[in-house]
């Protein structure tokens, strides 16, 4: 997989279909949420065949759960590669996670711990989707607000180790990285810095609510001020890098999200070869 550069792009969310499709608004991209399209037609897939025709689209997964120690899920895998024949996306993201143990779903992304045996388990893992899918896959960093005892190492060591391990990936949400280093008090940039930028294959910015003790990662807010200058700062140690801003509640109009999404490229410019 090659870091192929996008531009600046948006999550495809359905309040903004019709506009999307009227307008056809400057974005460079759309990612969509895999799993809502795991169905065989209906509104998504209408919207979707349109837009796709005039937009690339990645599809961004929550449900495969690749850090469980459950057997992986075939049926869903099944649904994935036939989701992704469809779509035709550039490429496919998950989440570097689990989300069920023993069957019982916790509808979270819950972080690994970081140790020896995580680390084997998560690259046994990794090649068994990959080999599934037949394609290449990048995987998010989670957002956290606990840690285990049994880690033996960063999490950005961690990552560095996978990558050097496997060649995957990354999808970097610097909103999850900044909110992990509030809530376990770490430098944020410490972390950034530790990952090759060659293993950077996408960027998520998104917002938080910050209750001064803790922040808690929802996705429903404005990219706030401190992760503007995060993602500045670590700009500047990368090449060009597909960059989106993710809203997953509290939508909000689309022309904001696109406002958003030119003051990244404003922020990036001075760093990156790319047009104004």
């Amino acid at each position: 997989m090659t870091n192929r550069f996008l531009g600046f792009g948006l999550g495809l969310r359905a309040p903004h279909f019709e506009q999307i499709i009227a307008e056809k608004p400057a974005v460079d991209w759309f990612e969509i949420i895999s799993e809502n399209y795991f169905v065989a037609g209906g509104k998504p897939w209408h919207y979707l065949n349109k837009i796709r025709s005039d937009y690339p689209i990645v599809m961004h997964g929550v449900s495969m759960s690749i850090g469980s120690t459950d057997a992986i899920n075939k049926d869903y895998l099944n649904q994935l590669k036939n989701t992704i024949a469809r779509v035709e996306p550039q490429w496919v993201s998950d989440h570097l996670c689990f989300t069920q143990v023993g069957g019982i779903n916790s509808h979270d992304l819950l972080p690994m711990p970081y140790t020896n045996e995580a680390l084997e388990h998560l690259a046994n893992k990794i090649s068994q989707v990959q080999d599934y899918l037949g394609r290449e896959m990048i995987f998010e960093n989670v957002s956290s607000y606990l840690t285990y005892n049994a880690s033996q190492i960063s999490e950005w060591e961690f990552l560095a180790q996978l990558h050097k391990q496997t060649g995957c990936k990354f999808l970097m949400d610097v909103n999850n990285v900044y909110v992990s280093a509030r809530n376990h008090d770490f430098n944020a940039m410490d972390y950034l810095s530790a990952i090759p930028s060659t293993a950077i294959a996408q960027i998520h910015l998104a917002g938080h609510q910050d209750f001064g003790t803790h922040i808690i990662d929802t996705h429903d807010e404005d990219v706030p001020d401190a992760v503007w200058d995060l993602y500045a700062q670590y700009a500047k140690t990368l090449g060009p890098v597909s960059t989106m801003i993710e809203r997953d509640d509290n939508i909000g109009s689309l022309d904001d999200l696109i406002t958003e999404l030119e003051h990244a490229k404003t922020l990036v410019k001075p760093f990156w070869d790319i047009r104004a």
